[in-house]
C-alpha cells in the first residue's frame, strides 16, 4: 500500500483517485474548495465534476499541507494555468523523496515549456529527470466507471516509472511505460489542437472523409515537431500519439471536440468559453505550438489555421479551404 495524495480534484484528479483507492492505496484529494472537500468527505461524491460514488478511503483536504503529510508520492492533476502556483505552494512542504506524478496536457503558452519544465522550475528539490508523466487515450467519465482503459507513463527515472506503473495498474486500468517523457507530454498537449480541428469540422458539417484526414495529416504535424524537440517518433504510434489522438477526435466526452464543434457552428472563442464553463487547453496549447513551430522552422499548417482561428478570427471555412489548395507534395516527405 503506497500513500498517495491527487491534487486537484476535477474529474480527472478524481477519476485518478478512484483507480488509486481500487488498489487499496491510501488516497488523500487535494482541492482548494473547503466546500468541495467537507461534500466529497460527507457524500463520498465529487457531484460537480463526477457523479459516481467514491471509494471510502479517499480522503478530501483544502489544506494543502495536510494533504501532503507522511505521503509517498503526489499526482498533479490541475489545468497547465495552474501548475506553477501550487507548485510554489507545495515547494516549501513537499518531501524531498516524493514522487512527482503529473497527468497534465498542455505547455505554458508565454514560456512554450512543458509541463514536466515547469515542476522542475518551481519545485527545486525535485529533478528533472525523475519527474512521471501519466498520458494516454483516457476519459476521466469512464476510468471512474472502472471501463477498460490503457494508458502510458513515462520517465528517465526507471525505478520512479516502475513505481507508478505498480502504484495505478489494475484490471481496469493497464499501464504501460516508456522512457520517451518528451513525446508522451507532447503527444498529450499536441492532440487538443487537432481534436478542437475535429470539432470544427464536424460543426461545419463535414463527414468522415475530412475528420480522416485532419487526424492523419496532423498526427504528422505533431511528430514533425515533437521529434524536432527531441521525441522519439515510435511514441506517436502508441497511446501517446495516434491513442490519445481518436479519443480526443471522436468523443463527446472532450471537452477540446465539444468546443471545437461550438466554433464551427458559428459561436465566438469567448463565448465558447463562457458555454464550456470549463478549462479547455487545446485552444491556449495551440498559440504554444504555434510559436514553437516558428521557432522550430517546423511546418505546421493545421495548426497555423487553428491559430488563424482562434486568434486572428478568421472564418473556419476559409481555412479548410485554404489547406485543401495547398501546393501539391509527396505524404512521405511531410511525414519526414
Amino acid at each position: 500500500m503506497a500513500r498517495v495524495t491527487v491534487i486537484g480534484a476535477g474529474s480527472w484528479g478524481t477519476a485518478l483517485a478512484i483507480v488509486l483507492a481500487d488498489n487499496d492505496h491510501q488516497v488523500n484529494l487535494w482541492t482548494h474548495r473547503k466546500t468541495q472537500a467537507e461534500e466529497i468527505n460527507r457524500t463520498h461524491k465529487n457531484k460537480q465534476y463526477l457523479d459516481v460514488m467514491m471509494p471510502e478511503n479517499i480522503i478530501a483536504y483544502h489544506q494543502l499541507d495536510e494533504a501532503i503529510n507522511n505521503i509517498d508520492a503526489i499526482v498533479l492533476a490541475v489545468p497547465t494555468k495552474a501548475i506553477r502556483d501550487v507548485c510554489k505552494q507545495l515547494e516549501p512542504i513537499l518531501h524531498p523523496s516524493t514522487v512527482v506524478i503529473h497527468a497534465v496536457k498542455g505547455i505554458e503558452s508565454n514560456t512554450l515549456n512543458r509541463i514536466s519544465e515547469m515542476i522542475a522550475e518551481e519545485l527545486t528539490n525535485q529533478l528533472y529527470e525523475d519527474i512521471v508523466v501519466l498520458g494516454g487515450p483516457s476519459h476521466a467519465e469512464e476510468v471512474a466507471m472502472r471501463q477498460p482503459t490503457t494508458v502510458t507513463v513515462s520517465s528517465e527515472n526507471k525505478q520512479n516509472l516502475t513505481f507508478a506503473q505498480d502504484v495505478f495498474m489494475n484490471q481496469s486500468f493497464r499501464v504501460y511505460t516508456s522512457r520517451d517523457l518528451i513525446g508522451t507530454e507532447l503527444g498529450g498537449a499536441l492532440k487538443n489542437i487537432i481534436a478542437l480541428g475535429a470539432g470544427i469540422s464536424d460543426g461545419l458539417g463535414y463527414g468522415d472523409n475530412a475528420k480522416a484526414a485532419l487526424m492523419t495529416r496532423g498526427l504528422a504535424e505533431i511528430t514533425r515537431l515533437a521529434v524536432d524537440l527531441g521525441a522519439n517518433p515510435l511514441t506517436f504510434l502508441g497511446l501517446p500519439g495516434v491513442g490519445d489522438l481518436i479519443v480526443t477526435c471522436t468523443s463527446t466526452h472532450s471537452r477540446n471536440w465539444r468546443a471545437g464543434q461550438l466554433l464551427g457552428s458559428g459561436y465566438k472563442v469567448n463565448d465558447v468559453l463562457d458555454h464550456m464553463g470549463m478549462v479547455v487547453e487545446g485552444i491556449n496549447t495551440t498559440k504554444a505550438a504555434y510559436h514553437l513551430a516558428k521557432g522550430q522552422e517546423v511546418d505546421m499548417p493545421i495548426v497555423t489555421g487553428m491559430y488563424d482561428i482562434l486568434f486572428n478570427e478568421q472564418h473556419p471555412k476559409e481555412v479548410v479551404d485554404h489547406l485543401m489548395n495547398r501546393s501539391k507534395r509527396e505524404e512521405l516527405d511531410d511525414l519526414t
